[in-house]
């Protein structure tokens, strides 16, 4: 279901890695949680980003909700697409709803993250 390529992190976010960057979004998990997404508030690039640090606010119809960092680095592009159509991210969360591309600090901070049968696996403990 998860795509195989991809990091993800418990708080719902996910890393697809090219090169010395990476690119995030959330998970089709968590947008289903949140519902229709009517806003997005992104980073301005350049922001130096801990990992567990927020990066950007989404708000649904049901909430507003914080999207952290699951890695260190630097902000150097965000999907400008989201400004005038934030429900991207519910229609195709792993691919054009993306939120925004990092420069990686430390590679070896991916190694704390899950990969698809895990971040499943992790999902169904949630379900339960």
């Amino acid at each position: 279901m998860y795509p195989e390529n991809l990091y993800y992190s418990q708080d719902h976010e996910w890393l697809k890695v090219e090169g010395e960057e990476a690119i995030l979004g959330i998970t089709d998990f968590a947008q289903k949680q949140l519902g229709d997404i009517i806003y997005v508030d992104l980073p301005d690039s350049g922001k130096a980003v801990e990992a567990h640090q927020t990066l950007a606010t989404v708000e649904s119809v049901k909430s507003v909700s914080d999207i952290y960092s699951p890695v260190t680095g630097e902000v150097v592009q965000v999907n400008q697409d989201l400004a005038q159509t934030p429900e991207l991210i519910n229609s195709d969360p792993h691919g054009q709803g993306w939120i925004l591309r990092l420069k990686l600090k430390d590679k070896s901070e991916l190694n704390n993250l899950m990969k698809a049968a895990d971040y499943e696996k992790y999902l169904e403990g949630l379900e339960k």
